[in-house]
């Protein structure tokens, strides 16, 4: 309500004086005036009448409430959480018993399970409640910081992994030696004693490796994943896998090595990738019976091969002329198996390009056109009609050929699904999965925005995290929520790799896309454990994740997991709303990590914060210790 005051009007009273006081009066009832307003100057701002732009108004002018100052600016974040509420739940370490812990892949969970193709080697996560571990794996005494790339390449730190069998297995092969505190790593390997280097530079005689047309490739049953390695110097990145088994620790090896592999078996599910995903799969005495069970494992090969893509066989039975006395089986034995791979090949309309020697070539077709017209001669296998061929998490397979997308016209010279640009435009490049229109509300146009967008934001992760920006500083990481791929795509001129992950439960199925775009991941649900060795990855990037999974499991059971594959020293950047980062924030104060929070790359009013935890270096105690 508006506020006056009243005091004599000196103008009223003159009029009505005419004597020869008049003077004296009217200059005391101006001084009379001026202490009032004097006076109304002094009082301070508690008083009945606060000093106030309105005190400097005529007394009888109406003081609009409208005149009252405005409130101070403010310039703090509305977008905050309360960080002064007590820890989150602590979580002790495990036993130095479980630092090579594998929850999906445990040996003793594994016995429990059919021996028949392979199936107690395949994926049985612990169920909830008592077998799940509540604690946080520890690395084992005398861990060291695994060494940089490309030295890495060929050492690793014997109290990293601290298993010898393989050199005494492989000696031979030159698989790895050991020498002092270190494991070496000469680059050999069953087939290629002689060193991957000189093997790889064999099968590039026979296809092209380094005119950007090969970019993915798959190993399976890598052993320490030397093919993977040595092809990085070409700009071939390879997913290697093979199963945990008596060949102890040769996934560990390939990790510690800095390259991209994942524990996995041929058995009977679907591996963890999409159809079309990789230009070459290669297999060196791998010991995957590819003529048995109708063929079920090669027509897996077959469906995550790219049209055009190769495979690439040596060990038994190619060359088994030469080499039958050294792998004790007879001749007989071996050419039924040999004439059994080619006829399968024959039925995938594959084409045999080359074999050399101990090594052998085929092609996939780059569709199907023809391929449908001969099933008139090859009534097996048949074409898949039911599953999708890109969904690939627990799904079992069939035996049955996945069809390749039709092309215009039955046109021989097109290529099914899309043309992939060479390395490295392909990286760029809309990818055919988009472009087609087959991921619903993903266009070109999305694309490129998003491409760009990872590159400001990896720049501003940089100038958070400085070690990011130093070469060579992180090797392995792991992008948990990857979408188009963008995260890695930004890194791709770094010394470094991702694993990129398509969450199971994400809105769309996004893998393929990345595979198109000459990058590597697999699927992943966050509820369960990742198929790798604890401490795999220097840094890991978590992008919404705990949005995703909110209500669909335990946060804290995905702490932990990350935790596992986490190196000492290592960094996470979490993105996500600033309300699920405090409480993240909480937990990890009780996992010894280093965190703090930090505004979105556009500023403080996002709800959208980072924040970043660096886990403290800590190892299980030394043996024999009372700690």
């Amino acid at each position: 309500m508006a506020k006056t005051r009243s005091c004599p009007n000196p103008l009223t009273y003159f009029a009505t004086q005419t004597n020869k006081s008049t003077l004296f009066y009217l200059i005391a009832t101006s001084s009379l005036c001026t202490l009032s307003y004097l006076a109304a100057l002094r009082r301070s701002p508690g008083d009945l009448y606060p000093a106030s732009p309105a005190t400097i108004l005529p007394c009888t002018t109406p003081i609009s409430s409208s005149a009252d100052p405005a409130p101070p600016l403010d310039f703090s974040a509305h977008h905050s959480a309360d960080f002064s509420a007590r820890r989150g739940p602590r979580f002790p370490p495990c036993s130095a018993n479980f630092s090579e812990y594998t929850p999906c892949e445990d040996v003793a969970r594994s016995l429990r399970f059919e021996r028949e193709m392979l199936v107690y080697r395949e994926r049985h996560c612990p169920d909830g409640g008592g077998e799940r571990l509540r604690c946080r794996v520890p690395a084992p005494y005398g861990y060291r910081r695994p060494f940089r790339w490309p030295e890495s390449r060929g050492a690793a730190w014997f109290a990293n992994v601290p298993h010898k069998e393989l050199t005494v297995e492989k000696k031979n092969q030159n698989w790895v030696k050991s020498e002092g505190d270190r494991f070496l790593f000469p680059g050999g390997g069953t087939m290629f004693p002689n060193g991957a280097d000189k093997y790889i530079e064999d099968i590039g005689k026979m296809i092209g490796l380094r005119d950007g047309s090969i970019r993915t490739a798959l190993d399976t049953g890598c052993g320490v994943a030397s093919w993977g390695a040595y092809l990085l110097s070409r700009n071939i990145l390879t997913m290697s896998f093979a199963p945990r088994d008596t060949h102890e620790a040769q996934v560990q090896f390939a990790l510690e090595r800095g390259v991209p592999a994942l524990l996995g078996v041929l058995a009977s599910i679907r591996i963890p990738y999409p159809s079309r995903a990789f230009d070459m799969a290669h297999c060196s005495r791998c010991l995957i019976p590819w003529s048995q069970y109708n063929g079920l494992y090669l027509i897996e090969i077959d469906r995550v091969l790219r049209p055009g893509g190769y495979w690439i066989l040596s060990g038994p039975p190619i060359n088994w002329e030469r080499h039958w006395k050294g792998w004790e089986r007879t001749t007989e034995d071996l050419r039924a198996e040999q004439a059994s791979i080619e006829t399968l090949a024959r039925r995938l309309c594959w084409k045999k390009l080359k074999q050399k020697e101990d090594i052998a070539i085929w092609r996939k077709p780059t569709n199907h056109v023809h391929c449908k017209i001969n099933r008139k001669v090859f009534k097996f296998p048949t074409f898949c009609r039911s599953q999708d061929p890109d969904m690939a998490w627990y799904t079992k397979m069939e035996v049955c050929l996945t069809p390749l997308p039709d092309v215009p016209d039955n046109n021989i010279k097109v290529v099914a699904g899309g043309e992939l640009a060479r390395w490295p435009e392909r990286l760029i490049s809309v990818p055919p999965r988009i472009s087609s229109g087959s991921l619903e509300g993903i266009t070109g146009e999305t694309f490129m925005e998003n491409t760009a967008v990872w590159k400001a934001r990896v720049l501003h992760y940089k100038s958070l995290d400085n070690q990011l920006a130093e070469p060579g500083r992180y090797r392995n990481l792991l992008d948990m929520n990857s979408y188009l791929g963008g995260f890695a795509a930004a890194l791709v001129d770094d010394p470094l790799w991702v694993m990129n992950v398509v969450p199971v439960e994400a809105r769309a199925n996004t893998l393929g896309v990345i595979y198109e775009r000459g990058l590597i991941g697999t699927y992943q649900s966050w509820c369960e454990a990742m198929s790798t060795y604890p401490r795999t990855y220097d840094l890991i990037h978590a992008d919404s994740v705990f949005t995703l999974y909110k209500d669909r499991c335990e946060m804290e059971d995905i702490l932990l997991e990350m935790d596992r594959i986490l190196r000492p020293e290592g960094v996470i950047i979490f993105r996500d709303d600033v309300d699920i980062l405090a409480k993240i924030k909480k937990a990890l104060d009780g996992m010894q990590y280093d965190t703090r929070i930090t505004d979105h790359e556009n500023g403080p009013l996002e709800r959208e914060k980072i924040l970043l935890a660096a886990k403290q270096y800590w190892t299980s105690p030394a043996p024999g210790s009372d700690q």
